[in-house]
């Protein structure tokens, strides 16, 4: 296991995507500022799709503009595409990396973007070509370990996928478990299977904890050699396009465990939890994290 693990915070996304409470362009910024501020040099801010269907990202256009200044010229400000039209905004807005969707099965992603498996992993082939040096290309692959409508996804079945992506050239993908239904064991063996079959491939996980194994998986992928992990303060989140989809893993949770455990992140644990209160305020409703409610240990 590596003793440095790269955490990316998501819930300028991810976090508010699902929220009855939609938060305005100005307690966005505060919220990417606040991601800013804890240490973090990737964080998505937005995503590019349709605000009927998702009125939580009505603002995505404004808030690009008034995105915080990047102090840190390692800091990369991420935005979300489901289709080639949101990716074609993504590579207009001067965002630095467009994250394409691919979900593992075909019922999920023709709810989640009205396009199979296989027709977005041919859009995903078509932009990434096309975007030359226009904006940096990163993929998730929704659904890795479960589809709320199909059931199991096999490690054959993701495997397969993972091979497009690869003969397409892309050199690092995550794994979303979308829904929050995998194991520690289910972890290890997909990734055991995925760094067999394509070891150059550098793979991160975007872990849901709905089923409270959020933060056991994270470990679990740590131990498989995953080069990074998504979260969320206060471990809000979900997907409007997935019944009964509940939050991310709390970032200061996260942080937490990997402190204690000797593996750095470059994130300051009490500025995370000062976000993720802050965002609980925000949002007017308790939020699932633990360590906003209690104290770090030893205090900080």
């Amino acid at each position: 296991m590596e003793n440095y693990v790269e955490i990316i915070e998501v819930s300028p996304r991810d976090g508010i995507q699902n929220e009855k409470k939609i938060l305005t362009t100005e307690q966005k910024v505060q919220l990417i500022t606040h991601a800013l501020d804890s240490g973090f040099e990737r964080i998505e801010v937005t995503s590019f799709v349709n605000p009927k269907k998702v009125p939580q990202m009505f603002d995505t256009d404004q808030l690009i503009k008034n995105l915080p200044l990047k102090e840190n010229k390692n800091v990369k400000y991420i935005g979300l595409a489901l289709n080639e039209t949101g990716f074609k905004r993504a590579v207009d807005s001067g965002l630095d990396i467009v994250n394409y969707v691919v979900v593992a099965s075909d019922s999920f992603s023709l709810r989640n973007q009205g396009a199979t498996t296989l027709e977005n992993l041919t859009t995903l082939e078509k932009i990434y070509l096309e975007s030359e040096q226009k904006i940096q290309v990163a993929t998730t692959i929704a659904a890795s370990f479960g589809c709320p409508f199909d059931g199991e996804i096999s490690t054959n079945q993701l495997l397969s996928i993972i091979d497009n992506i690869a003969k397409i050239g892309l050199t690092e993908i995550c794994l979303a478990d979308t829904i929050g239904v995998a194991t520690p064991k289910d972890i290890k063996t997909k990734l055991k299977a995925i760094n067999g079959s394509f070891p150059h491939l550098k793979v991160r996980l975007h872990l849901h904890n709905t089923r409270n194994t959020g933060i056991a998986n994270a470990w679990a992928g740590l131990e498989e050699g995953v080069v990074g992990l998504e979260s969320s303060f206060g471990g809000s989140g979900g997907c409007p396009f997935a019944p009964k989809a509940t939050g991310n893993i709390p970032t200061e949770d996260l942080l937490y465990m990997l402190d204690r455990s000797g593996i750095q992140t470059g994130i300051s644990l009490d500025k995370s939890i000062e976000a993720a209160n802050w965002l609980e305020m925000q949002l007017g409703r308790t939020l699932p994290g633990f360590l906003k409610t209690t104290d770090p240990f030893p205090p900080l």
